[in-house]
């Protein structure tokens, strides 16, 4: 029986520490679901809309060859459902949510990957915005 793995995330303004976190979640499992957040639960969880909407985000995230299939996470609550509706063995988050899922350990492996260091999507939308004016 293959191993699913199933990860989420925004992954908008896609860079490495996405990359590889998708291909480090992939090789612990046969298939990987990525969840992506919805533009809602975004703007819910950071205060900002995202620079590419769920429906690009997710046709980039289902275009890298590591992932396997895509859906749209629109609850952070439902994560339960969600390993359980994809049939997930794995459940891979980065480590900033480490002990956040831990009673999950009852339907699949919680599996906490360290993040890529100095690197993030706001950091990157800060630098491209640049300085702003007046300031």
């Amino acid at each position: 029986m293959a191993r699913t793995v199933i990860t989420f995330g925004t992954f908008d303004i896609l860079h490495i520490g996405h990359l590889r976190v998708i291909d480090r979640a992939r090789a612990l499992g046969d298939r990987l679901v990525v969840g992506v957040s919805s533009d809602e639960l975004n703007l819910s969880k950071k205060g900002r809309e995202p620079v590419f909407s769920q429906d690009e985000r997710l046709q980039i995230i289902g275009a890298l060859r590591s992932v396997d299939a895509v859906f749209l996470e629109e609850s952070l609550e439902a994560k339960r459902e969600y390993v359980v509706t994809h049939g997930a063995q794995v459940l891979v988050m980065g480590d900033d949510w480490a002990g956040h899922f831990d009673e999950l350990g009852d339907v699949c492996e919680v599996v906490y990957l360290p993040r890529t260091p100095s690197i993030s999507t706001t950091a990157i939308i800060e630098k491209v915005a640049g300085p702003t004016a007046g300031t």
